[in-house]
């Protein structure tokens, strides 16, 4: 995109070195971000979730459970973000079909009030609710296929709001 080239790398020094970025000057602001992820199966292993008939539990549940324990533990997994005191983390989880293609989609909204972003909290909470679908059932699967993962909004801090 135009001009997106041009902005400095917030994560590295001048000198290319990485650093922990200082956000303690920084105002404290409603932040949100919603991300979105797919992952696509055969439409044997999608009715086997539905219907509860997976050897390892309700996959869904603990989709959503370990969605939301990845958000809170970001900071522990990406070195360069800072631990946040996330206010929300709601996790949605939609089946259907695209193409003729079993689709699993999870959308997490997170919530903070803090002096940067939640971004990756999202991130982190779609892409482990989407490994956990896929651990919970490779022994009938392992052709599934997770992605794409994407940032669908943000809003809160200096860089504003965002919509894909």
């Amino acid at each position: 995109m135009a001009g997106e080239d041009d902005i400095p790398l917030s994560h590295t020094d001048d000198k290319g070195h990485s650093r922990m970025v200082d956000v303690g000057d920084k105002e404290v602001t409603d932040r949100r971000a919603t991300v979105e992820g797919y992952i696509r199966m055969k439409s044997t292993t999608l009715k086997r979730i539905v219907d509860g008939d997976v050897e390892k539990g309700d996959v869904l549940a603990v989709a959503r459970l370990s969605a939301v324990q990845a958000a809170k533990e970001t900071s522990r997994l990406i070195p360069l973000c800072h631990p946040l005191p996330l206010d929300n983390v709601h996790v949605e989880i939609e089946d259907g079909e695209e193409d003729g293609i079993s689709t699993i989609k999870m959308t997490v909204s997170a919530r903070v009030q803090a002096r940067t972003g939640v971004e990756m909290e999202a991130f982190m909470a779609v892409s482990i609710g989407l490994l956990t679908i896929y651990d919970m059932c490779k022994a009938v699967d392992r052709g599934m296929e997770i992605g794409p993962i994407r940032l669908v909004e943000k809003s809160g801090g200096r860089s504003g709001d965002w919509v894909r």
